[in-house]
């Protein structure tokens, strides 16, 4: 069993890697989900970052010691965890005061060519759980135009009837420290939650 998810994930990443390399997004450096493949909670982020590109991994640098933070929060080790993002491609623009690329949210071109991948990706993975940071992600597994505002930290279904608990996107408590008291209520919610089911 455990090869036969091994050799089907071997498959999933060729065949994007294929599609890719006939689309718009050939010149790009594409990162994939990693972790375990069998885990109890897959963890979905909007697009790798800059330390993301380079690394070819989701969730390091900044973004990885937000994910250090918040793993330490419900108990468990990122090995324990399967995560990936909506877009497998560092979406960029040209910054107007230094010239140098930076990032930017994913347009919804590039949201409509990686969804079906991620799609048969969570199929995959089989995770009990789907954790979805910011909107991005929320709307891409839940097919409806749903705000993080209005249903972070509550207990809602994937469109495939997968359990789904969204939370903000840690980086938006860097823009907003107000948020923290919030961030930390959730994390400790999805812990009842998890310990529990």
């Amino acid at each position: 069993m455990e090869e036969n998810k091994t050799e089907a994930m071997h498959q999933w990443r060729k065949n994007l890697e294929t599609q890719v390399s006939l689309s718009p997004y050939k010149n790009k450096t594409l990162v994939f989900g990693d972790g375990s493949l069998h885990p109890e909670i897959m963890l979905i982020g909007e697009a790798p970052g800059g330390d993301e590109e380079k690394q070819g991994r989701p969730f390091v640098g900044k973004a990885g010691k937000n994910l250090t933070e918040f793993l330490t929060a419900i108990d468990l080790k990122r090995e324990d965890l399967y995560i990936s993002n909506v877009v497998k491609l560092r979406p960029t623009k040209e910054s107007p005061k230094t010239g140098k690329l930076v990032n930017r949210p994913p347009s919804k071109e590039e949201i409509a060519f990686f969804l079906p991948f991620l799609q048969e990706e969570i199929r995959l993975v089989n995770p009990k759980w789907i954790v979805t940071l910011g909107n991005v992600p929320l709307k891409a597994v839940t097919g409806a135009n749903l705000s993080i505002g209005d249903c972070h930290g509550t207990l809602c279904q994937t469109s495939e009837n997968l359990r789904l608990f969204p939370l903000y996107h840690p980086a938006a408590i860097i823009y907003n420290r107000s948020l923290k008291e919030t961030y930390d209520s959730d994390l400790q919610k999805l812990k009842t939650l998890i310990s529990t089911k």
